[in-house]
Protein backbone atom coordinates (compact mmCIF):
# COMPACT_ATOMS: atom_id res chain seq x y z
CA UNK A 1 0.00 0.00 0.00
CA UNK A 2 1.48 3.35 -0.79
CA UNK A 3 0.90 6.68 0.64
CA UNK A 4 0.41 9.63 -1.65
CA UNK A 5 1.63 12.88 -0.48
CA UNK A 6 -0.50 15.35 -2.29
CA UNK A 7 0.26 18.59 -2.38
CA UNK A 8 -0.10 22.10 -4.97
CA UNK A 9 2.91 25.02 -4.81
CA UNK A 10 3.21 27.97 -6.72
CA UNK A 11 7.28 27.19 -6.69
CA UNK A 12 8.92 25.35 -9.74
CA UNK A 13 9.70 22.09 -9.93
CA UNK A 14 13.18 22.76 -9.39
CA UNK A 15 12.62 25.08 -6.58
CA UNK A 16 9.92 23.33 -4.74
CA UNK A 17 12.84 20.39 -4.34
CA UNK A 18 15.98 22.17 -3.27
CA UNK A 19 13.89 25.55 -1.03
CA UNK A 20 10.23 24.38 0.36
CA UNK A 21 9.76 22.78 3.20
CA UNK A 22 7.87 19.90 2.34
CA UNK A 23 10.39 19.45 -1.16
CA UNK A 24 13.22 19.04 1.20
CA UNK A 25 11.67 17.00 3.61
CA UNK A 26 10.48 14.76 1.55
CA UNK A 27 13.97 14.31 0.36
CA UNK A 28 14.87 13.06 3.31
CA UNK A 29 12.85 10.35 2.67
CA UNK A 30 14.07 8.09 0.33
CA UNK A 31 14.49 4.83 2.48
CA UNK A 32 10.44 4.89 2.29
CA UNK A 33 9.64 3.77 -1.05
CA UNK A 34 5.38 3.54 0.56
CA UNK A 35 6.05 7.54 0.30
CA UNK A 36 4.96 8.95 -3.15
CA UNK A 37 4.77 12.36 -3.87
CA UNK A 38 1.84 13.72 -6.06
CA UNK A 39 2.86 17.34 -6.19
CA UNK A 40 1.14 20.13 -8.46
CA UNK A 41 3.94 22.36 -9.62
CA UNK A 42 3.29 26.17 -10.90
CA UNK A 43 -0.27 26.06 -9.25
CA UNK A 44 -2.84 28.35 -9.79
CA UNK A 45 -5.26 26.43 -9.20
CA UNK A 46 -7.79 25.85 -5.64
CA UNK A 47 -6.34 23.17 -3.57
CA UNK A 48 -10.16 21.26 -3.82
CA UNK A 49 -10.02 20.89 -7.49
CA UNK A 50 -5.68 19.88 -7.48
CA UNK A 51 -7.18 17.52 -4.40
CA UNK A 52 -10.18 15.93 -5.79
CA UNK A 53 -8.13 15.25 -8.91
CA UNK A 54 -5.55 13.19 -6.72
CA UNK A 55 -8.44 11.38 -5.13
CA UNK A 56 -10.37 9.99 -8.26
CA UNK A 57 -6.78 9.71 -9.91
CA UNK A 58 -4.80 7.49 -6.55
CA UNK A 59 -4.53 3.71 -6.70
CA UNK A 60 -7.71 2.32 -5.14
CA UNK A 61 -5.91 0.89 -1.80
CA UNK A 62 -3.95 3.99 -1.76
CA UNK A 63 -3.51 6.32 1.81
CA UNK A 64 -3.86 9.84 0.82
CA UNK A 65 -1.82 12.58 2.52
CA UNK A 66 -3.23 16.42 1.63
CA UNK A 67 -0.51 18.59 2.62
CA UNK A 68 0.69 22.56 2.61
CA UNK A 69 3.86 22.52 0.94
CA UNK A 70 5.51 25.11 3.66
CA UNK A 71 5.63 22.62 6.23
CA UNK A 72 8.30 20.60 7.10
CA UNK A 73 7.83 17.07 7.91
CA UNK A 74 9.75 16.27 11.34
CA UNK A 75 8.36 12.47 11.72
CA UNK A 76 10.26 10.38 9.59
CA UNK A 77 8.06 7.54 10.16
CA UNK A 78 5.34 8.99 8.37
CA UNK A 79 4.38 6.03 6.80
CA UNK A 80 3.65 4.48 10.07
CA UNK A 81 1.57 7.48 11.97
CA UNK A 82 -0.66 7.72 9.06
CA UNK A 83 -1.42 4.05 8.27
CA UNK A 84 -1.97 3.75 12.60
CA UNK A 85 -4.12 6.68 12.18
CA UNK A 86 -6.47 5.57 9.66
CA UNK A 87 -7.15 2.39 11.22
CA UNK A 88 -8.73 4.11 14.04
CA UNK A 89 -10.42 7.19 11.96
CA UNK A 90 -11.38 7.28 8.33
CA UNK A 91 -9.83 11.11 8.36
CA UNK A 92 -6.86 12.33 10.29
CA UNK A 93 -5.26 15.59 10.88
CA UNK A 94 -2.42 16.94 13.25
CA UNK A 95 -4.73 18.94 15.32
CA UNK A 96 -8.85 20.16 15.68
CA UNK A 97 -11.56 20.37 17.85
CA UNK A 98 -14.11 18.12 19.35
CA UNK A 99 -17.07 20.24 18.71
CA UNK A 100 -18.56 22.98 16.26
CA UNK A 101 -20.46 25.90 16.84
CA UNK A 102 -22.90 28.30 15.06
CA UNK A 103 -21.01 31.17 12.97
CA UNK A 104 -17.52 29.57 13.72
CA UNK A 105 -15.20 30.99 11.84
CA UNK A 106 -12.03 28.28 12.14
CA UNK A 107 -11.87 24.88 13.78
CA UNK A 108 -9.11 26.54 16.65
CA UNK A 109 -11.72 29.78 17.52
CA UNK A 110 -15.39 30.43 17.77
CA UNK A 111 -16.18 33.98 16.82
CA UNK A 112 -15.10 36.42 14.56
CA UNK A 113 -12.97 37.70 16.85
CA UNK A 114 -11.41 34.92 16.90
CA UNK A 115 -11.26 34.11 20.42
CA UNK A 116 -9.34 31.31 21.11
CA UNK A 117 -11.85 28.34 21.67
CA UNK A 118 -11.72 26.47 25.43
CA UNK A 119 -8.74 24.03 25.75
CA UNK A 120 -11.20 21.17 26.72
CA UNK A 121 -12.44 21.18 23.44
CA UNK A 122 -8.90 21.44 21.47
CA UNK A 123 -6.85 18.40 20.25
CA UNK A 124 -3.71 18.29 18.71
CA UNK A 125 0.10 20.21 18.39
CA UNK A 126 2.04 21.75 15.72
CA UNK A 127 5.38 23.13 15.35
CA UNK A 128 5.49 26.50 14.10
CA UNK A 129 8.94 28.24 12.31
CA UNK A 130 10.46 29.06 9.15
CA UNK A 131 13.20 26.30 10.14
CA UNK A 132 12.34 22.31 11.01
CA UNK A 133 11.56 21.25 14.37
CA UNK A 134 10.11 24.72 15.46
CA UNK A 135 8.38 26.11 18.79
CA UNK A 136 5.92 23.25 19.66
CA UNK A 137 1.85 24.84 20.14
CA UNK A 138 0.14 22.01 22.01
CA UNK A 139 -3.66 22.16 22.12
CA UNK A 140 -4.66 19.13 23.86
CA UNK A 141 -5.10 15.42 23.86
CA UNK A 142 -4.09 13.61 20.93
CA UNK A 143 -5.52 10.97 19.49
CA UNK A 144 -9.15 12.21 19.88
CA UNK A 145 -12.28 12.40 17.93
CA UNK A 146 -13.13 15.84 16.09
CA UNK A 147 -15.69 17.41 14.30
CA UNK A 148 -13.01 19.42 12.58
CA UNK A 149 -9.60 19.46 11.52
CA UNK A 150 -6.75 21.52 10.21
CA UNK A 151 -5.98 21.18 6.79
CA UNK A 152 -2.54 21.92 7.34
CA UNK A 153 -2.52 18.30 6.96
CA UNK A 154 -5.01 15.90 6.37
CA UNK A 155 -5.03 11.99 5.18
CA UNK A 156 -7.19 9.37 4.26
CA UNK A 157 -7.69 6.45 2.03
CA UNK A 158 -9.06 6.54 -1.26
CA UNK A 159 -11.50 4.09 -1.12
CA UNK A 160 -13.03 5.67 2.05
CA UNK A 161 -13.41 8.86 0.34
CA UNK A 162 -14.53 8.08 -3.08
CA UNK A 163 -16.98 5.02 -1.61
CA UNK A 164 -18.92 7.79 0.55
CA UNK A 165 -18.34 10.71 -2.43
CA UNK A 166 -17.07 12.79 -0.02
CA UNK A 167 -15.07 15.09 -2.28
CA UNK A 168 -13.46 19.19 -1.37
CA UNK A 169 -15.59 21.40 -2.60
CA UNK A 170 -14.14 23.50 -5.62
CA UNK A 171 -16.19 26.74 -4.64
CA UNK A 172 -13.99 27.40 -1.97
CA UNK A 173 -9.86 27.80 -3.64
CA UNK A 174 -7.56 27.82 0.12
CA UNK A 175 -10.16 29.12 2.52
CA UNK A 176 -12.19 27.04 4.45
CA UNK A 177 -12.01 24.24 2.03
CA UNK A 178 -10.75 22.37 4.90
CA UNK A 179 -13.58 23.13 7.50
CA UNK A 180 -16.63 22.43 4.50
CA UNK A 181 -14.43 19.05 4.17
CA UNK A 182 -14.66 18.15 7.39
CA UNK A 183 -18.51 18.91 7.71
CA UNK A 184 -18.91 16.79 4.30
CA UNK A 185 -17.20 13.70 5.86
CA UNK A 186 -19.74 14.12 8.91
CA UNK A 187 -22.17 14.34 6.74
CA UNK A 188 -21.29 11.41 4.88
CA UNK A 189 -20.91 9.57 8.71
CA UNK A 190 -17.11 9.43 8.34
CA UNK A 191 -15.52 9.59 11.32
CA UNK A 192 -12.59 12.16 11.64
CA UNK A 193 -9.47 12.45 14.54
CA UNK A 194 -6.18 14.06 15.29
CA UNK A 195 -3.34 11.49 15.50
CA UNK A 196 0.51 12.13 17.06
CA UNK A 197 2.10 13.19 13.37
CA UNK A 198 5.58 15.05 14.08
CA UNK A 199 5.30 18.38 11.61
CA UNK A 200 6.21 22.15 11.47
CA UNK A 201 4.25 24.67 9.78
CA UNK A 202 5.95 28.07 8.24
CA UNK A 203 2.81 29.73 8.35
CA UNK A 204 0.69 30.63 11.40
CA UNK A 205 -2.84 30.91 9.20
CA UNK A 206 -3.53 34.01 7.36
CA UNK A 207 -7.37 35.26 9.18
CA UNK A 208 -9.51 37.71 8.43
CA UNK A 209 -8.17 39.32 4.71
CA UNK A 210 -10.76 40.03 2.08
CA UNK A 211 -10.57 36.39 0.55
CA UNK A 212 -10.65 35.13 3.67
CA UNK A 213 -13.97 37.06 4.35
CA UNK A 214 -15.48 36.34 0.99
CA UNK A 215 -15.16 32.40 1.33
CA UNK A 216 -15.95 32.70 4.90
CA UNK A 217 -19.69 34.30 3.46
CA UNK A 218 -19.81 31.77 1.18
CA UNK A 219 -19.05 28.98 4.04
CA UNK A 220 -21.94 30.44 6.05
CA UNK A 221 -24.39 30.55 2.81
CA UNK A 222 -23.37 27.12 2.11
CA UNK A 223 -24.14 25.43 5.34
CA UNK A 224 -26.77 28.35 7.02
CA UNK A 225 -24.26 28.17 10.01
Amino acid sequence: MKIEVISATKHSEEVFWNKSALGISLRRLPHDTRVIPRITFNNRKGLPLIYNDAILSAKNRSFLVFIHDDVWIDDYFLSNRIREGLSQFDIIGVAGNRKRTSQQPAWLFNDLHFTRDDKSNLTGAVAHAKHPFGNITYFGEVPAECELLDGVLLAARKAVLVNASCFFDPRFDFHFYDLDFCRTAKQKKLTLGTWPISITHQSSGVFGSEQWKRSYTTYIDKWGE
